[in-house]
């Protein structure tokens, strides 16, 4: 008997479950107790006369005991930005403009509220461009995946109201600050990106920066909501901040986001017309990542205030200061239009369910959710005018 590593075996729970020992099966199917270690070990695979010797003292038939493990079919993918290299991971998978993208299953991105099943399994490697994935899944469901970037919460909410209407779709949000999602939409990552940036200097929400950031494809603004974002403040304003000029106070200290974020923006946007120096707000360089971060930062007294949504700050039961009505946009590049699970995803905008769920958070404005509010082209490139 040699071993054979695609042959699985459950001799020994069978056994077991029946309260024999290695040494009575032994007897019963007239074979040595090292036989039967040897099987349940998977150190022997057993021959047809000595497989039927077990099934028939068991009282089982053959392939109640033995199964060939099936091949797990592989496929080549993309690894995005936010894998690490050198250690194997849980992944998540997408079809993105015509290629695989795999997603690491790590840290805040691997749960929901529960934690998210992988589509398979593989290790980057330094060198590597791409990546070898073990699935551990069909893959003709894979096919059926949407990918979403952004900060804001109601992303998950729109998504699993989807999912919900529409069993066959998988939506896989990942929350990344504007920019963030912004240059992963670039960079053939995800589907698409949500965004609140606002350019003080022509008024626009979101275009500009689009604008800059696009290559050579053509990109549709669709609106999610405006909403209102300020600051988070301790219910009941026991420090009886205002404005934000109030931030400068000796006994304040704020959180700030990173790099990237709308909020970030904001509030250095809003620190300037004002002007306040950056440095003379405590814990302007104390960053963490996300909207919830924030109001667990603020909920938790860890901090005086930071900037989010009115909606946040109604969840967290936190007091809530306006600043700006920002306009938060999906940004799609016009090719994914014509995708199904796209056009799936985006057709659930307008259903008065979605819009109610999005009201009821509190803060927002969905008087054009749903709408194309902008088309971005590429800026063209001008040839090299010869001397």
């Amino acid at each position: 008997m040699k071993q054979d590593n695609n042959l699985c075996n459950n001799l020994k729970q069978t056994r077991i479950r029946l309260g024999m020992s290695q040494q009575d099966l032994a007897k019963f199917a007239g074979v040595s107790r090292q036989t039967i270690s040897g099987v349940e070990s998977g150190q022997y695979a057993p021959s047809t006369t000595v497989a039927l010797r077990l099934a028939k003292a068991l009282g089982c038939q053959v392939e109640d005991l033995f199964w060939l493990e099936p091949d797990t079919p592989e496929i080549e993918a993309i690894p995005s930005e936010t894998m690490p290299t050198g250690e194997k991971l849980r992944l998540s998978l997408a079809r993105v403009g015509g290629q695989w993208v795999a997603y690491p299953l790590i840290g805040n991105d691997g749960f929901r509220l529960e934690m998210i099943p992988a589509d398979g399994e593989g290790d980057r490697q330094p060198d590597s461009t791409t990546i070898r994935v073990k699935l551990l899944d069909e893959p003709t469901k894979l096919h059926h995946t949407v990918v979403l970037a952004g900060c804001t919460p109601a992303l998950s909410l729109w998504a699993r109201a989807t999912e919900r209407w529409h069993p066959g779709l998988r939506v896989h949000w990942t929350s990344d600050n504007s920019m963030r999602a912004l240059h992963r939409l670039c960079r053939g990552e995800v589907h698409i990106a949500g965004m609140h940036l606002y350019d003080s200097k022509t008024k626009q929400h979101n275009v500009p920066f689009v604008r800059a950031a696009l290559k050579d494809t053509t990109a549709v603004l669709i609106n999610l909501g405006i909403w209102a974002e300020g600051l988070l403040i301790e219910s009941g304003n026991p420090l009886g901040l205002k404005t934000v000029a109030d931030l400068v106070q000796p006994d304040v200290t704020i959180v700030n986001r990173e790099q990237g974020a709308g909020s970030r923006q904001l509030l250095e946007l809003t620190l300037q017309q004002a002007g306040i120096p950056f440095e003379a707000v405590k814990g302007f360089e104390q960053i963490v990542c996300g909207h919830l971060a924030v109001a667990q930062a603020v909920a938790t007294g860890r901090a005086s205030a930071g900037v989010s949504t009115a909606s946040v700050a109604t969840a967290f039961g936190l007091d809530f200061i306006p600043l700006h009505r920002s306009r938060y946009d999906l940004v799609i590049l016009k090719p994914y239009l014509e995708e199904a699970p796209v056009q799936q995803l985006l057709s659930t905008l307008g259903h008065r369910r979605v819009l109610s769920q999005l009201e009821a958070l509190g803060g927002y404005d969905t008087s054009q959710t749903g709408e194309v509010v902008a088309t971005v082209e590429p800026k063209p490139v001008l040839p090299d005018l010869l001397c």
